[in-house]
């Protein structure tokens, strides 16, 4: 079984051309009292009844799954997707998914609404072998699973709230919020799962500004020690310290803002040092590292191995 499309657009789009289209719809409102459910409410009900009738004939019965993104903006007039749209959002909504997800999730395109720039997506089917057997849907796939979550993440960003608990996710959708800057684009998201649900979320102007501050960095600052063997020299200042002999040992890339210090000093390679650096990492607002440096500042006193007993 297939969604279908919004009841209230299916309505919308049967009375288009009834000139007493609005009188009727308010007449008919006003019989029928106020609506406290949203649209994704009440579609979803819609949908939830036609798999309980589908179900009465055949129990395993589904519905599809879908995704359908809407962009919107000044350049989106002519109903036309442009190709530079879909390659900066495609790819970066389902890396979003699959993070939220968990695990990868590949999503396939499968039209476009005419019209306007509504495109649908479905996650890809799963490749059985010809002696496996066919299984139904699961009642929570790994899609649904990392749709609900991101748009529970797109609905924080638009009401400004605090994000940090998808910090995983925020990549993925900083890179989004930054295509839909750069084309002037608004994102909607509905998406409609196995068992009727439907819920739709979006990425627009105040979201999109959210993103941006919550991008900018502060600098933490603290001071360490780095004791090691040099591994690396550039005469521009900087010194690779490699703290041991493992393979996978860490190495630190330590920075002389005077490389004249560096040179007085006369090191060389495999020559054991200890330096006193200064650790700085720089911070988003979600508690992300965007960048880590290690500035040297001085020589730190040699550590001496206490004897042991004999």
């Amino acid at each position: 079984m297939t969604t279908g499309d919004s009841w209230r657009e299916h309505w919308r789009a049967l009375r288009e051309d009834d000139p007493n289209a609005d009188w009727n719809a308010r007449r008919l409102l006003e019989e029928m009292g106020t609506e406290d459910r949203s649209d994704d409410e009440v579609e979803a009900d819609h949908r939830a009844s036609r798999l309980a009738a589908a179900r009465e004939y055949e129990p395993n019965a589904h519905l599809d799954e879908e995704l359908r993104l809407r962009l919107t903006g000044p350049d989106t007039e002519g109903g036309a997707l442009r190709f530079q749209w879909g390659d900066a959002l495609l790819d970066p909504v389902e890396k979003a998914v699959s993070a939220a997800a968990g695990t990868p999730v590949q999503l396939e395109l499968t039209g476009l609404s005419a019209g306007s720039t509504v495109i649908h997506a479905r996650p890809v089917a799963a490749a059985y072998g010809p002696d496996e057997p066919v299984l139904d849907a699961p009642a929570t796939s790994a899609t649904n699973t990392g749709m609900q979550t991101f748009t529970r993440l797109l609905d924080a960003l638009e009401s400004e709230e605090d994000v940090r608990e998808w910090s995983r996710l925020f990549d993925s959708v900083d890179t989004v919020a930054r295509a839909l800057d750069k084309y002037t684009l608004e994102l909607n998201v509905t998406w409609y799962d196995a068992d009727g649900g439907v819920r739709s979320a979006r990425l627009g102007e105040r979201g999109r500004r959210y993103v941006h501050r919550l991008r900018e960095t502060r600098s933490r600052d603290q001071e360490m020690t780095i004791s090691g063997r040099i591994t690396e020299l550039r005469e521009s200042g900087w010194v690779k310290v490699k703290t041991g002999t493992a393979k996978n040992a860490p190495a630190y890339d330590v920075h002389f803002e005077e490389p004249e210090t560096l040179l007085r000093m006369r090191p060389g390679l495999g020559d054991n040092v200890h330096f006193r650096v200064r650790f700085r990492q720089r911070l988003d607002a979600v508690g992300i590292a965007r960048a880590t440096e290690y500035t040297y500042l001085g020589p730190a006193a040699e550590q001496v191995p206490l004897p042991l007993d004999p």
